[in-house]
């Protein structure tokens, strides 16, 4: 597969093995890229900087010109996406532009950039569809994608069309198999339908009304369903009213663009609390493997105490057991303290980062779009018919209501945990020096005497 890039010099090509290959004209090769994955087709962004691939598990892959970074990575489909077409509306006219709305994004005037993906520690966000080593590139995408509205067709083998705006946020999907073709001839009106369809090519028009599109089936008529048999399997070009994506694309774009910016906070919300758990794991794992030799000595001295027993009676200033004792000078000792303490303190101070710099300010900035998104909702004549239920953004914009108290209430008992694992330390730290101070006075008492 190849496809020339409309608006550069530049021809992206597939290979049997599913690599993607960048030439010049002069066939300088500027980049191979190997996703991972059987590439089923391919094409170019109206503005030539983003290259889709379609992949046989029903992914779609979108990568930056420049380098082959991976921008996004959206599962679209279920199986193999045989075809895809980005098409970009028509420059507005004055008259369009009289009819649209004035609609201005406030968010950048209450908030600062939107927080990225957070790198602390060598951990990585994982599996989130978001490009990992190529931040600046996503956030030009995500502006530049917003200029101009654009939509992403993408067709399988088993009949099925999906829509995205901007590639990323999805707006529609259409079953081809479950669509009834009325057929006018001689006066009379006669109804079709297709099976076993796989789409083969599809075809946006520049004014978004019409979409065309090729597709292999049997053509079945409803009506007399004796006829069916003498319809003979073939391909099928078939004309698609889609007027509502240019009726309403002033209202899907503002949609579209609340929601994708969203979803990219949604992301950077999961990496956080993933990267979160992940160090804080680290520093408990390490605490429980070093004071899991405590209940193996209590049970070695034929103690019934629990550990958390002998710690109470420490604190108290009660007598200290044998093996507590042990315990502490042998066991555990001045350099497991320490390290135990250091691992702590480092994860306590990335929890804080990460809370600080990406979890909150997403949330909040969720919490602040999806608020614009319920305003916008109750407009129900204009957003009401493409899917922006009220009742529903009510629900959810409690919800994040609920999280963003859940993140203030997060950061306040995180430290306060801190604090008091810092006073435990020092503490045990205290008792420590303590024991082996004395053992060190026992000692020369009786080297003297």
């Amino acid at each position: 597969m190849a496809e020339w890039n409309p608006e550069k010099d530049l021809l992206a090509m597939v290979t049997d093995d599913s690599k993607v290959l960048l030439h010049r004209f002069n066939w300088q090769r500027l980049w191979t890229i190997s996703p991972g994955k059987c590439i089923t087709s391919i094409c170019w962004s109206p503005d030539g900087k983003i290259v889709a691939l379609g992949t046989e598990d029903g992914f779609v892959l979108l990568h930056d010109v420049e380098n082959g970074k991976m921008l996004r990575s959206i599962k679209s489909h279920d199986v193999a996406i045989i075809c895809l077409n980005w098409a970009e509306d028509e420059p507005l006219s004055r008259t369009d532009k009289e009819d649209l709305l004035s609609y201005e994004d406030r968010t950048t005037r209450f908030f600062p950039p939107a927080p990225v993906m957070p790198r602390i520690g060598g951990l990585n966000s994982g599996d989130t569809g978001l490009a990992d080593e190529n931040e600046e590139a996503i956030q030009a995408f995500s502006s530049a994608s917003c200029q101009r509205f654009n939509i992403l067709c993408t067709g399988d083998k088993d009949g099925c069309i999906c829509f995205s705006i901007f590639g990323i946020f999805p707006i529609g999907k259409i079953n081809i198999n479950k669509v009834p073709i009325h057929v006018q001839s001689s006066g009379k009106r006669t109804s079709y339908r297709l099976q076993d369809v796989s789409i083969s090519k599809v075809s946006l028009s520049r004014n978004l009304h019409q979409l065309v599109l090729l597709c292999s089936g049997k053509l079945i008529n409803t009506d007399n369903l004796s006829l069916s048999n003498d319809l003979s399997v073939g391909v099928h070009c078939l004309h698609l009213d889609t007027s509502i994506f240019s009726n309403r694309k002033n209202e899907l774009h503002q949609v579209s663009q609340q929601a994708s910016s969203i979803q990219d906070l949604v992301e950077v919300v999961r990496a956080s609390i993933s990267m979160m758990s992940k160090q804080w794991s680290n520093a408990m794992n390490l605490f429980h493997e070093k004071f899991s030799a405590l209940p193996s000595l209590l049970t070695a001295h034929g103690m019934e105490s629990s550990s958390e027993d002998e710690f109470m009676s420490l604190l108290f200033g009660t007598h200290t057991s044998p093996a507590l004792h042990q315990f502490l000078v042998s066991s555990l000792g001045e350099a497991g303290l320490k390290r135990i303490a250091k691992t702590i303190e480092s994860a306590g101070r990335e929890l804080r980062i990460v809370v600080s710099e990406h979890l909150q300010p997403a949330v909040e900035i969720i919490s602040f779009r999806l608020a614009e998104l319920r305003g916008l909702a109750r407009w129900r004549s204009r957003f009401q018919n493409i899917g922006l239920d009220e009742k529903l953004m009510d629900g959810v914009t409690e919800r994040v209501g609920m999280l963003v108290v859940q993140v203030e209430r997060f950061s306040r008992v995180a430290a306060t945990v801190l604090y008091l694992v810092h006073f435990f330390s020092c503490f045990m730290f205290s008792q420590i020096l303590l024991r082996i101070g004395t053992r060190l006075w026992l000692l020369m008492i009786m080297y003297l005497w």
